[in-house]
């Protein structure tokens, strides 16, 4: 195996930068809370909506490489790199100007919500390092490795994607109005 060059090096530690640095820094805004400014409540189901589309282009993307149209893969997982981003960015805006929603749900639905829920946000921590990893690879047109991490990653991210519209419809009738 050759070692990487000066130019992988350099993406892999960014990789590893945003990998930590994204949920250290989620985590330390979700601690604030914007004074004074009118509550996000309409964000919710955008970025729900985002994680949707985000489900539909993924498989479309799957189905794009399998019939080997790379150009057509490569670019509609382009926008899903984009879109979970752009989401990142409206949860954490929706966050910072609203109180926390109390689920409100008992019994086995409790149970349910409070799985998804978990298991959606550690998931989504460790997306973030194969989604990079996996993209690079193909970027630097390492395509057998993207391959191996590739079968890893989608199906964690399908799962992120579903799981975020699952949370959003099982949380949105606590919503305040």
């Amino acid at each position: 195996m050759e070692s990487p060059s000066v130019k992988e090096r350099k993406l892999y530690k960014w990789i590893t930068v945003i990998s930590i640095g994204v949920p250290v820094i989620v985590a330390i805004l979700f601690g604030v809370k914007i004074p004074d400014v009118e509550r996000l409540g309409f964000l919710p189901p955008i970025y729900a909506t985002i994680n949707g589309v985000t489900v539909v282009l993924l498989m479309t993307a799957f189905r794009a490489i399998k019939v080997n149209k790379r150009k057509l893969h490569h670019n509609l997982m382009t926008v899903c790199v984009g879109l979970s981003a752009l989401f990142l960015i409206l949860y954490i805006a929706y966050h910072m100007t609203s109180d926390p929603t109390v689920y409100g749900g008992t019994g086995t639905a409790k149970y349910v919500y409070f799985f998804v829920l978990i298991t959606h946000i550690v998931l989504s921590i460790v997306l973030i390092p194969l989604v990079l990893r996996t993209y690079v690879y193909a970027y630097l047109k390492k395509f057998e490795a993207h391959k191996r991490l590739a079968r890893i990653t989608f199906p964690i991210w399908l799962y992120v994607a579903i799981s975020g519209v699952v949370v959003f419809l099982l949380i949105s009738p606590y919503y305040p109005t």
